[in-house]
């Protein structure tokens, strides 16, 4: 009997890391284009006052379609929709009245938003206060609004390719809604100036949803507008949706509120600051992401049934696997984050000294990166466990505390000269004006820092900690990371003398033979140790994740 459950478990563990493989591997794709689009926009306007308006239109847009097309989330639709499957007029008719009532209630709130555009972008970015810039914001912005609407019916009929088990063609929108970006970039600005931009973003959202209208079709589920909404079961949607709903948008406030302050900085902050989140956000995406999504349905059907000791241990595996990968991502971006910057962005009107602040604050991002990982699985786990009002709770607080400190340490680096030296001499960006912006994302980090260990405070009240087992991984992941990072920056020094990093090819070179020698050191680490999870990747990656079914991540912004 115990071994029958040992072997159950086993496989249930080795699903985990196939699904997790699966979803980086399409979180990878979607990155890769991620990057390309940053690189485009870096080569084009650099790091200056275009940019920052670009970046800016994003946010008012990006804050409705968090508020609003959260509520129609695939955690929620899913379910539901599985359940309802047997019954083909019950599920249509859900599927109606969810279409009809989220798209009415995103055209009039994207309808007043058009027209008092101009009050909102004075509001959240007081900076601008040329009336040249401020207008093209509002433009933007403007345009960029359709895109909310895009995806939320895109996650609406996400739920409808995944319930069907479709999981690659909603696994495949966010690659193509960053390629619409691209074209935009590439193709509609020389044509149509700034407004460009914004149909590139306009594009991708209808790339995101379009691929999954053939199947769609097929099917017979195409949602339709209706009169006969089912007001109780909006609603029931609406409450379950509710929380995460406001956890999402609090979050998203917090970061507003980092871009109004870098919106008073010096011009090109909000550039340099959404060019390094966006840097940072790759594991995130790659790791957090893909393991707390994978493991969520699982976790949720171990909690229902009453397997609490299986859900448990499903949880301390996930936990120990995310710990493991971002760990020596963390390393590798406080140590060869300058080369990682140059490599992706420094081209074109990207300067050198745009490369030594985002890579300052690239750096300053890392420091979170593992909390922010392990937070996403923390969060899914509560949630499976029925908990919806302890993570909102705690997503208040982080999010006033990111907002809090990084007001604090924009007053202690501008009022104290000996703090803000000593902050450009560790980074060596003591020549680089602007600097003080390197202070948002340090708040930032700190936040989340805070929101992850709050996370695993009430994780382990409500269950076992098992702290012991994780803290294990966590001591063998860090040694070796500390390890990886000191050997990766004693190379980068060996191949400044041997290729000219003055050329893309040299600084690629560079950056890339530190990393990998760093990461054959990490590997042989763990080795010696006999390390369990580099024990359990490496049979994972014998087996054929790609034929894995797991559920795609919905789309988290704009």
């Amino acid at each position: 009997m115990v071994k029958r459950l040992l072997n159950i478990l086993s496989r249930e563990i080795t699903g985990l890391h196939e699904a997790a493989f699966l979803l980086g591997a399409f979180a990878l794709l979607a990155q890769f284009l991620g990057l390309v689009r940053d690189r485009s926009l870096a080569h084009f306007f650099g790091v200056g006052g275009e940019l920052d308006i670009y970046y800016a239109a994003f946010r008012i847009p990006d804050l409705l379609f968090v508020s609003i097309a959260s509520l129609v989330s695939l955690t929620v639709l899913i379910p539901i929709l599985t359940e309802k499957m047997g019954k083909r007029d019950e599920a249509r008719a859900f599927l109606d009245s969810i279409f009809t009532s989220f798209f009415f209630l995103m055209a009039l709130v994207s309808i007043v938003a058009f027209f008092f555009m101009p009050q909102l972008t004075k509001l959240m970015f007081p900076g601008f206060v040329d009336e040249g810039a401020r207008a093209t914001l509002v433009h933007l912005a403007r345009i960029i609004l359709l895109s909310p609407t895009l995806l939320g019916v895109s996650n609406v009929l996400g739920g409808i390719t995944q319930t069907h088990r479709k999981f690659f063609l909603y696994a495949i929108s966010p690659v193509l809604y960053n390629f619409g970006i691209i074209v935009g970039i590439l193709v509609f600005y020389p044509v149509f100036g700034v407004s460009g931009l914004g149909f590139g973003v306009v594009l991708g959202g209808f790339l995101h949803m379009g691929i999954q209208l053939p199947y769609i079709l097929k099917s017979g589920y195409l949602p339709r507008f209706t009169w006969k909404v089912r007001v109780r079961e909006i609603w029931r949607v609406a409450m379950i949706s509710l929380p995460r709903t406001l956890a999402l948008s609090m979050a998203q406030i917090s970061f507003l509120v980092l871009l109004a302050l870098a919106s008073q900085m010096r011009e090109g902050s909000i550039a340099v600051f959404n060019l390094s989140y966006n840097l940072q956000s790759v594991p995130v995406s790659i790791i957090g992401v893909s393991y707390s999504v994978a493991a969520f349905p699982i976790l949720t059907r171990f909690f229902s049934s009453g397997a609490r000791e299986r859900f448990e241990r499903y949880m301390v595996t996930a936990a120990k696997h995310i710990i493991f990968w971002s760990m020596p991502a963390f390393s590798l971006f406080i140590v060869v984050r300058a080369q990682i910057v140059r490599v992706i962005l420094g081209s074109g009107m990207f300067s050198w000294n745009d490369t030594k602040l985002t890579a300052a604050l690239l750096a300053m991002f890392a420091f979170s990166v593992v909390a922010q990982c392990i937070s996403l699985l923390f969060i899914r786990g509560l949630y499976a466990a029925g908990e919806t009002r302890k993570p909102l709770i705690v997503n208040l607080i982080s999010s006033c505390s990111i907002i809090v400190v990084a007001l604090m340490l924009v007053s202690l680096f501008n009022e104290h000269p000996t703090f803000r030296f000593f902050a450009e001499a560790i980074f060596k960006i003591g020549d680089v004006p602007g600097s003080v912006v390197l202070m948002l994302p340090l708040g930032y980090s700190l936040g989340m820092m805070l929101n992850a260990l709050l996370l695993w405070i009430l994780f382990g009240k409500k269950f076992k900690s098992h702290a012991r087992e994780i803290g294990t991984t966590a001591f063998h992941s860090f040694g070796a990371s500390i390890i990886m990072g000191a050997v990766s920056y004693g190379l980068l020094n060996v191949f400044d003398g041997v290729f000219d990093i003055n050329t893309f090819v040299g600084i690629f070179l560079q950056g890339f033979l530190a990393g990998i020698g760093g990461i054959i050191v990490f590997v042989f680490v763990l080795l010696a140790l006999k390390n369990d999870e580099l024990r359990d990747v490496l049979a994972s990656l014998h087996r054929k994740f790609w034929k894995t079914h797991a559920i795609a991540a919905e789309q988290g912004e704009l």
